[in-house]
């Protein structure tokens, strides 16, 4: 685990190559690379380009209105901050625990989100890559090339979408940006016609989950050379578990494994994240870098999402997931599997455990009677931690007497990614890019490695109280005839033209 690449040694005189924007990922960012007169890359950044202060914007906001502001992060998971929100602000109104029947619509909204983010993100977004070839035509690289191509594999994506925003409909209101969840339970449950539809389509949505796990293993399977070595490194790795250290994508305690598979921390309660890491702010980024803080900045770097949950728990508690994670785990024949490819992989098994919680969660009672809400003794601080489809959240509040939130501090799981993300980069411009010419195939080979984790940019873009801003002047003719920079301090700089 290194910082190589991150910066040149020399950039005075190299070639700058852009990816800009990053694309079929949400949100906005790019890539930059330096490379010297032999092609050899020197540099190599993923760069967050968007800013949206969030954690600025909640302040001086009454909590009850934070969980439904939340969800304007995002259009793809506004479940996962809408729930964190809830679980954070159950602490606050001292809601703990809050009753069968809300924590039972909740978890049933959060599966939903996890397979209509996971359905999305496999076929959608990453299977062109994956079906046609890293460096295929343009043309075809795309979801329309797939259902014209592969029209079974596109439709049931499409279907194992739906099926998961029909879930976050029942529960929440609407598809997307619901409001079913409150600060200590919910303001809805699920009726018997709801619950009875649903059901009706589940064998057919486990079959289509099934299909989807063999997808993935399929393809690792033909080219077993590309799917470990692409964008592979070694990270530690970090998510919640259960109690009983079995896989929970609801609910838990912090669990963290170093580079090798041993255990570092565990059973860190969500309350006390901030024993176990904290974050830095680079120059070149609008989002934040979290590392551990036992191991510091160089070592203590991390990943979360799909990989590591699949290899931080000691069993999924379903019974066709558990099958494959078994199956996943024996692919590193006594190792990590450390290939950016096996999120893929790791995705659809997370993917078939959800259509596996939904059907047992369809068939417990108190989704459709019983309280909806928990009361308690009021405090002034809450956090709340989920496994959203791209990895570990937190939120993080203090509540004043007036109910107006004081502070706010969120690390969503693209952040928590973020070194690793520039590390996939690093590795695929290393193996790949290096002492060739680039072409438009070489240069997605980067975007697919980013794509692998599924980053929700939007979601991450804040800084401490940084906003640095650069503004050329160009003549017609491209030359440069002014440029000025505002620092982090306020002050300008002109630089001599």
């Amino acid at each position: 685990m290194s910082f190589d690449l991150e910066t040149a040694a020399n950039p005075k005189g190299l070639r700058r190559v852009a990816i800009d924007p990053v694309s079929r990922v949400e949100g906005h960012g790019k890539v930059t690379l330096l490379l010297d007169d032999a092609n050899v890359v020197q540099q190599a950044r993923l760069h967050i380009v968007e800013f949206r202060g969030f954690e600025k914007f909640i302040e001086g906001r009454p909590y009850w209105e934070v969980p439904v502001m939340v969800q304007r992060l995002c259009g793809i998971c506004p479940v996962s901050h809408h729930l964190a929100a809830c679980k954070a602000f159950d602490r606050v109104l001292g809601a703990m625990p809050v009753p069968a029947s809300a924590d039972r619509v909740r978890r049933l909204m959060h599966y939903g989100q996890m397979l209509q983010s996971h359905a999305l993100h496999f076929f959608h977004l990453s299977s062109p890559d994956l079906l046609f070839g890293f460096d295929s035509a343009v043309a075809q690289r795309n979801i329309v090339g797939v259902a014209q191509a592969h029209p079974e594999i596109a439709r049931k994506g499409i279907l194992l979408r739906k099926f998961g925003q029909e879930i976050i409909r029942v529960t929440s209101g609407k598809r997307v940006h619901g409001t079913g969840a409150v600060p200590g339970g919910v303001n809805k449950l699920v009726t018997v016609l709801e619950r009875d539809t649903l059901k009706a389509e589940l064998p057919q949505m486990l079959a289509w989950a099934q299909d989807s796990v063999d997808i993935a293993k399929h393809l690792h399977a033909q080219n077993p050379a590309l799917y470990n070595a692409f964008g592979s490194f070694r990270s530690n790795l970090m998510s919640i578990v259960r109690t009983d250290g079995a896989m929970d994508l609801y609910d838990g305690v912090l669990r963290v494994r170093d580079d090798h598979g041993k255990i570092l921390a565990d059973g860190v309660a969500d309350q006390n994240y901030l024993d176990l890491i904290e974050e830095e702010v680079r120059s070149w980024s609008y989002m934040k870098f979290p590392h551990l803080k036992s191991l510091g900045r160089e070592l203590g770097w991390y990943r979360v999402g799909p990989l590591a949950r699949v290899q931080n728990c000691d069993f999924i508690p379903s019974p066709r997931a558990e099958d494959e994670r078994q199956a996943f785990v024996a692919w590193g024949k006594g190792d990590l599997v450390n290939g950016s490819l096996a999120y893929h992989w790791a995705r659809m098994i997370e993917l078939l455990h959800a259509v596996e919680v939904i059907g047992e969660l369809l068939d417990d009672p108190a989704l459709l009677s019983g309280d909806m809400v928990s009361t308690g003794v009021r405090g002034a601080h809450g956090v709340g931690i989920i496994e959203a489809p791209r990895g570990t959240l937190i939120h993080d509040y203090e509540v004043g007497d007036d109910d107006l939130v004081t502070r706010c501090n969120l690390i969503v799981s693209t952040t928590h990614n973020n070194q690793a993300m520039n590390e996939a980069v690093r590795s695929v411009a290393r193996e790949h890019l290096s002492g060739h010419e680039l072409t438009e195939g070489l240069l997605n080979h980067i975007e697919v490695a980013i794509r692998a984790y599924d980053p929700c940019l939007s979601c991450a873009t804040h800084a401490l109280g940084q906003m640095p801003l650069d503004v050329t002047l160009l003549g017609a003719d491209g030359t440069q005839l002014d440029r000025v920079q505002k620092t982090s301090g306020g002050g300008l700089s002109r630089q001599d033209v």
